[in-house]
């Protein structure tokens, strides 16, 4: 039975990767087509909801038995004030990663940007599907991604290998945004493993998906000047936009601060 175990645990970033994907993927099959846009997001957020349900027992009823050192990492939710400072902090995050992104695509090839436009329309489409990637995916891929695979592990290092290789399987399933999703998911995952606790990864992940909205909105009122490129998948805010991030990302981590001082007190 202890060698079952053993080479469960092995093999459990691999089939944690694989259970992501199937579930994501069964999640997304109704937003397929371009008919009944409401309806088929309507039936994916539903079939989302399932998944998280079924994946929350599997990390928290089956996990801990078969893994004790699954026990270290836990699904208690922060206090308001460490998510909204989460919350904040994301856009700063989501700013830097794409000029990393950028930087790193340049050294290799020349990436031909683009001024990004919003018409009303596709502004419309992208709000009716941010609900879904802002209150429901990131949870779910944070638990199938990060908790799933991660947990099982007790020592540090291990983790964090686990982390890199889930990292570059979690950039594999967006394909195009490959190297953005990557280093996204190795910031959710060391979060994770530093915090012990996925809601704040989730809140992160959260965090920047909003931004991506918040993007839109901004491009489409014409408050700014944003530039984007297809293949990477890339966005560079303009000035205003960075500012205002960096304004966030302070009032997040003062927030985060008074918790903690809360919580000390």
């Amino acid at each position: 039975m202890n060698k079952i175990v053993s080479l469960l645990k092995a093999l459990m970033p691999m089939i944690a990767a694989a259970y992501g994907t199937a579930i994501i993927y069964v999640t997304a099959l109704p937003i397929g087509g371009n008919s009944l846009a409401f309806g088929g997001e309507l039936l994916s957020w539903l079939l989302t909801l399932a998944g998280i349900g079924l994946t929350l027992f599997l990390v928290q009823r089956v996990e801990p038995k078969l893994f004790p050192a699954a026990q270290q990492f836990h699904i208690k939710r922060p206090t308001p004030l460490v998510i909204v400072g989460l919350l904040l902090i994301a856009p700063l995050w989501f700013v830097a990663k794409e000029y990393i992104v950028y930087g790193l695509t340049w050294l290799f090839q020349s990436v031909q940007m683009e001024p990004l436009t919003y018409t009303t329309p596709e502004l419309r489409e992208d709000l009716l599907s941010s609900v879904h990637a802002v209150l429901l995916a990131p949870i779910l891929e944070e638990l199938c991604f990060r908790q799933m695979a991660i947990s099982p592990f007790r020592r540090r290092r291990a983790q964090v290998m686990v982390c890199v290789v889930m990292a570059i399987l979690f950039g594999m399933l967006h394909v195009r945004n490959f190297l953005g999703a990557s280093i996204d998911a190795l910031f959710y995952g060391m979060i994770f493993i530093m915090s012990r606790n996925i809601w704040n990864s989730v809140a992160l992940h959260a965090g920047c998906n909003l931004t991506v909205t918040l993007l839109a909105v901004y491009c489409w009122l014409g408050l700014g000047d944003l530039q984007t490129a297809k293949t990477p998948m890339i966005i560079l805010t303009d000035a205003k936009f960075v500012v205002a991030s960096i304004v966030l990302f302070i009032a997040g981590v003062l927030l985060i601060y008074t918790n903690r001082r809360k919580t000390i007190g």
